[in-house]
């Protein structure tokens, strides 16, 4: 049967990110999209040049419109922006079992900040203990702990085990911001620590790949029910789309990936 999968984020009018790459990436995956809209931004593959957060009790209300009718197998959350919105989201899935991934989105590509950052306590204090899977990267994870981002693996393993600290049943820390020839993620739980590496690919072409890998992730993990198994396949899913983003010509700045790269070959 094909999962439900329920991204609640915010919109990307030139479609490399946000909820556009999220219905993509969903749906190259397998599943069926669905989508809140939890803010709007102006932006282009240059940067963002501005961002409005939807009305917190319209983004309730989309939420329940969609439990109270559809089986949602998995729920994806990205940008959410303020803390009004991190509270609101919160308290709409709280009676709600399908596993969360949540890519705790704060500044964009180009450096616009896309959580204010009086929010960011209200992330970790509402949405990661709710989390099944956590995806930061390093700037992020660094905001999300206070701290200085990591420079080397034994800096990912140490954060990667803070992140656990604050409650999420398991942590997928990206680790593409290092100085190195692979670009190397760790994946930890309870239960597992592995590192998940594929080879760095030479281009500008990679924005929206954390938005279209945690809703890969929350695609695949809907289908197998096992957190590391579909870290991986996402992992190799954005490592494709990546690669196939040097067929598109999208934009002068920070292209995106292509999200239908099997399509074309």
């Amino acid at each position: 049967m094909i999962p439900n999968i329920l991204s609640i984020a915010g919109s990307d009018p030139s479609g490399g990110a946000g909820i556009q790459a999220d219905l993509k990436a969903i749906s190259a995956n397998g599943g069926y999209a669905m989508a809140v809209i939890a803010a709007m931004t102006a932006q282009n593959t240059q940067g963002v040049s501005g961002w409005v957060p939807s009305e917190p009790d319209f983004i309730v209300a989309q939420i329940e419109a969609i439990l109270s009718d559809i089986r949602v197998d998995a729920i994806k959350i990205g940008m959410l922006g303020t803390s009004k919105t991190v509270e609101a989201v919160g308290q709409a899935l709280k009676e709600c079992s399908a596993p969360i991934v949540l890519d705790p989105v704060m500044v964009a590509k180009g450096g616009s900040r896309l959580l204010n950052e009086e929010a960011v306590d209200a992330v970790c204090r509402v949405l990661v203990p709710m989390a099944t899977l956590i995806t930061p990267n390093l700037p992020e994870a660094a905001d999300l702990l206070g701290s200085m981002e990591a420079r080397n693996a034994d800096d990912m393993q140490d954060q990667a085990e803070a992140l656990i600290a604050l409650g999420p049943k398991a942590v997928y820390l990206k680790g593409g911001h290092l100085v190195a020839k692979d670009s190397p993620d760790l994946f930890l739980s309870a239960e597992q620590r592995e590192w998940i590496s594929a080879p760095r690919i030479e281009t500008k072409n990679t924005h929206g790949t954390g938005c279209s890998l945690s809703s890969a992730l929350a695609t695949q993990l809907a289908l197998s029910g096992d957190g590391l198994a579909a870290a991986k396949a996402a992992k190799s899913y954005i490592s494709k789309a990546i690669e196939g983003s040097a067929n598109l010509d999208v934009g002068s700045g920070h292209g995106p990936t292509d999200h239908f790269f099997m399509l074309r070959n």
